[in-house]
């Protein structure tokens, strides 16, 4: 049977409703959708995104109108975790998993390096982490991980690389490593898997200069799947049309 499965950051699940969110998820008619930066409690989702066809289940930060996770799922998991189990790491909101039948889905809202940099030494130790906790799940059944991931892991995946590498964050080498060091332990980037060439393709755009007019972007999110899975994936696509955020969706689907 097949299976779509959608990952966008809303940059505020409000402020998307406003911009027409709950259209935009008929029209994707995806089983399962993964949204990060919700910027809203638990119950504050719940009561934005009202009557629809799908379980609900968030991660909010502790801190009010910050980060968080959601998934809306038509199927009801076999369970449902939230963070990684480290305090240090567990405040924000950022990860969220649930448990099917045949796959583990962690939904990830990697933290942002800052403009300064200020906060890379702590990214760089949370990848670590992070990968940890991902492969221990897949001792037990295959993952899909998707999300912002806050990293374009190749020249490929950025509009201006040279301008950026080693001075913005998301393009630094520390955190292109930690991206390296994902798909080294065997997990597959399923866009590249399927578009290894394809070039201007981002999933997110500056407010500023024009930029998503211009397609001066990164790509950022990111469905990365176990490789015993891989064989499932036949579709893995990025919806630039969506403008409910400065991210727009991307979708695999399973077969």
């Amino acid at each position: 049977m097949r299976e779509k499965i959608v990952s966008w950051n809303v940059n505020g699940i409000r402020a998307a409703i406003k911009k027409g969110f709950h259209q935009s998820i008929q029209s994707l008619n995806a089983d399962v959708i993964c949204l990060q930066e919700t910027k809203a409690q638990d119950d504050q989702i719940l009561e934005a995104l009202g009557d629809i066809p799908y379980h609900t289940y968030s991660n909010s930060a502790v801190k009010k109108g910050y980060s968080g996770t959601s998934i809306l799922t038509k199927k009801e998991p076999l369970s449902v975790s939230r963070g990684l189990g480290i305090d240090i790491h567990d405040q924000e909101g950022r990860i969220l998993t649930v448990e099917f039948e045949d796959y583990f889905l962690t939904n990830v809202y990697v933290p942002n390096s800052k403009n300064d940099l200020s906060r890379l030494d702590y990214r760089q130790g949370w990848d670590a982490d992070f990968m940890t906790y991902l492969k221990k799940l897949e001792e037990t059944k295959p993952v899909i991980v998707c999300g912002d991931f806050n990293v374009a892991h190749k020249d490929v995946d950025l509009a201006r690389p040279k301008a950026n590498y080693n001075k913005s964050a998301g393009f630094t080498q520390t955190e292109i490593d930690g991206m390296d060091n994902f798909v080294a332990a065997g997990l597959v980037d399923s866009f590249r898997q399927l578009h290894p060439d394809t070039t201007d393709a981002y999933t997110w755009w500056s407010y500023r200069a024009g930029a998503r007019e211009r397609n001066v972007g990164w790509r950022i999110d990111y469905f990365l799947l176990s490789e015993s899975f891989i064989d499932r994936l036949d579709l893995a696509e990025i919806h630039r049309e969506y403008l409910e955020s400065d991210h727009c969706p991307i979708s695999i689907t399973l077969k």
